[in-house]
């Protein structure tokens, strides 16, 4: 008789978000969806950002990683390089993603590689007890500035093939549109934006305002996905209405970064096999070019 062998992981933690969160519907939606798409635990890197929404790779069984702030989508990118067969998710907030992040949020556009990206949208900065995020409206704390729409932001772009926006309060859509996100990068289609409207009932309880203006586009029989003109012009006229677009907003088609860059007649770096055996030579003729 044979004993299996057994790895020892760790235990995901109980997350420590306040009650009413929003982002409890996202982590719950998650799991529901990486179960649906057949994505195992081994198989899954979650890297996450700064902010309350940052430790959601904590409480889900994957291999984790926490960026540093405003950095979880080169994070994320370069997972996907080294190793492309890995189911890819970056998450984080709206502080993290649109503010200190959102240059590296427009090459990610740009680029497509094939991951998914979900913000979580309170527009606040909840972790630091409620001050002003990108996507704030004009007035809230005095703030001065218009709030920001990433959706437009991406559907600017000629290379963005997956721009979508959930609501927790919603939760049976938003698992259609993480079913679909995973779908998208798993088929190797390219970026998966994926916001999710997750309010902070702490310090900005939009819960019921959202509730209100949302606008499911997905339920809108005269709304084509396809069509990038046609999306951004509807977006920006909700916009003007005081609604919030949520749904499938664009779907295109672009060649994905990893499909473009990566050399599938080599192993990609994090499959090669790197002990000694097979490379001392090398070693040891690299350590001579230096001892002469």
């Amino acid at each position: 008789m044979t004993t299996q062998p057994h790895t020892k992981t760790f235990t995901p933690s109980r997350p420590i978000w306040c009650a009413g969160c929003g982002d409890f519907a996202v982590k719950g939606v998650l799991e529901k969806s990486l179960q649906n798409m057949g994505v195992a635990p081994h198989n899954l890197m979650l890297l996450a950002g700064i902010g309350c929404s940052g430790t959601i790779q904590n409480n889900i069984e994957c291999y984790g990683y926490h960026a540093l702030h405003g950095r979880v989508l080169p994070a994320a990118i370069g997972a996907k390089l080294a190793n492309p067969d890995l189911t890819v998710v970056a998450a984080g907030g709206d502080g993290d993603g649109y503010a200190i992040g959102a240059g590296h949020l427009v090459h990610t556009f740009k680029s497509n590689p094939s991951i998914t990206y979900i913000v979580m949208n309170n527009s606040n900065y909840g972790l630091t007890k409620g001050q002003a995020s990108p996507t704030s409206p004009t007035g809230y704390r005095d703030n001065a500035e218009e709030g920001m729409d990433a959706i437009m932001l991406g559907l600017s772009l000629p290379s963005t093939t997956f721009l979508a926006r959930g609501f927790s309060g919603n939760p049976e859509q938003l698992e259609k549109l993480m079913d679909a996100a995973l779908e998208h990068t798993g088929s190797g289609k390219g970026f998966a934006f994926l916001e999710v409207l997750s309010p902070c009932v702490t310090y900005y309880d939009t819960h019921r305002d959202w509730r209100a203006r949302v606008y499911n586009l997905d339920e809108d029989e005269g709304f084509d996905p396809s069509n990038r003109t046609l999306a951004f012009g509807r977006v920006l006229e909700l916009r003007e209405e005081g609604r919030i677009p949520i749904g499938r907003i664009y779907k295109g088609e672009h060649a994905s970064l990893e499909s473009l860059i990566v050399n599938r007649d080599e192993l990609p770096p994090a499959q090669q096999k790197i002990g000694k055996n097979g490379h001392g030579k090398h070693y040891e003729k690299f350590i001579k070019s230096y001892l002469g």
